[in-house]
């Protein structure tokens, strides 16, 4: 019944411009709400307005149908600080649209959320779906990463070469996809570095996320909390080709095979505009 809930939700919104062929992307957002912290501090986030909205109102204008899942098809958070204009180049007017078309399309709805959990993805069948993308908010570092069924669906994408696009924090699910995601995750939880065990399948990708930099930049969002980890860090480590903008906060997309990742806010029209590519 979600599955359909969010059909007509699409078919009621929609297309300004209708595509010779209508994709079927998956979004995948986190069931998290939170992210914890070094010492037992937590930090309330979600997924980020911009990095979600700009890519799914893309994609329902060329006439795609977009599917929501979370691991556990629970409602998703939005990260209440990225309900801000700088987000949207200035334009106030761009943010409240997109806050519109959140609203609309009830994904944040205990009741009437059309989002579907991945288990009934896999149910529905991963070939259904054309493109995955997965925008960030610091959730995907609570719980993507190391969501086994994310993994699941990852690596069939890789395999068959489906297009897989991720924005900002999103690339991190990427380690969902390791031999031992949550063991590779503590170890570096607790000594600051981990080694991957076996063959991870995006070792030797060229791939962006958050950098390093943008990460000490933006350290006053999490109200005096550290990170347990840098997403920069544990991409590289797993054996990822890391590159970034010369400026921070500036847009910039890495494609590499299937994969398309961008790497902050700015950069997320851009990762919309490679995806469309591929659904041609």
């Amino acid at each position: 019944m979600k599955l359909l809930r969010s059909l007509a939700i699409i078919l009621a919104l929609g297309a300004t411009t209708v595509s010779a062929y209508a994709g079927n992307v998956l979004v995948v957002l986190s069931d998290s709400d939170r992210l914890d912290l070094k010492d037992g501090k937590v930090f309330e986030t979600g997924f980020y307005l911009n990095e979600l909205m700009q890519p799914v109102k893309a994609l329902l204008d060329a006439g795609h149908e977009v599917t929501f899942a979370t691991p556990k098809g629970t409602a998703p958070s939005v990260d209440r600080t990225s309900i801000d204009k700088m987000y949207f180049g200035g334009d106030e007017a761009a943010m409240k649209a997109s806050e519109a078309q959140l609203t609309e399309l009830g994904l944040m709805s205990n009741e009437t959320s059309p989002v579907i959990s991945l288990a009934r993805v896999e149910q529905i069948g991963y070939d259904h779906f054309d493109a995955v993308y997965i925008p960030g908010g610091h959730a995907p570092m609570q719980d993507l990463l190391v969501s086994s069924e994310l993994g699941k669906l990852l690596t069939h994408f890789h395999e068959k070469g489906k297009t897989t696009a991720l924005a900002c924090h999103g690339p991190i699910a990427l380690l969902s996809t390791l031999a031992d995601a949550k063991g590779f995750t503590t170890q570096f939880e607790t000594a600051g570095t981990a080694k991957a065990e076996g063959n991870w399948i995006y070792a030797g990708y060229k791939l962006t996320v958050f950098s390093n930099q943008e990460e000490e930049m933006a350290k006053g969002l999490l109200n005096g909390g550290e990170m347990k980890f840098y997403p920069e860090d544990a991409l590289t480590r797993a054996g990822g080709q890391f590159s970034q903008a010369e400026a921070p906060f500036t847009e910039h997309v890495v494609v590499d095979r299937e994969l398309i990742t961008g790497q902050n806010p700015a950069s997320a029209l851009a990762v919309a505009r490679e995806l469309l590519s591929r659904l041609k």
